[in-house]
């Protein structure tokens, strides 16, 4: 993990996004994870998120992204979900018959966490110890 910088500023903001599929379906597997694995770094690409790391299980995905500072996670995950929904329907109409009718392809709810290249004790300490 590298430091990235814009006009006016330096970061390091890395994230942990974890999402699944509604009624947790196992259905992230074969040509659909292949599919959705593409399709999740075309979208990080377009809107200059780093996909630094992803994995799909066949009920929930695994995400880790860099993104500048002015980018909230909610945005990232919204355009991932949304997006992806869209294209994966397009794709695999039959899916969308046979085990999401009348709803989207994922749940509400997400999982992020951040990530840096330091714990938080270390910043904790590093902090602590300005005043000395």
């Amino acid at each position: 993990m590298e430091t990235k910088s814009t006009k006016h500023s330096v970061y390091n903001i890395n994230y942990h996004i974890v999402f699944c599929p509604k009624y947790r379906h196992s259905v992230l597997r074969g040509d659909i994870e292949v599919y959705l694995k593409r399709l999740f770094k075309n979208i990080c690409d377009h809107y200059g998120y780093d996909l630094l790391e992803i994995e799909t299980m066949s009920d929930h995905v695994h995400l880790f992204i860099s993104a500048k500072p002015t980018v909230a996670p909610v945005t990232i995950v919204h355009a991932l979900k949304s997006i992806s929904a869209v294209w994966v329907f397009k794709k695999f109409p039959g899916l969308k018959r046979r085990k999401f009718w009348g709803s989207g392809l994922w749940s509400k709810g997400y999982y992020v966490g951040t990530a840096g290249t330091v714990s938080a004790e270390t910043i904790r300490k590093y902090i602590e110890g300005q005043k000395t």
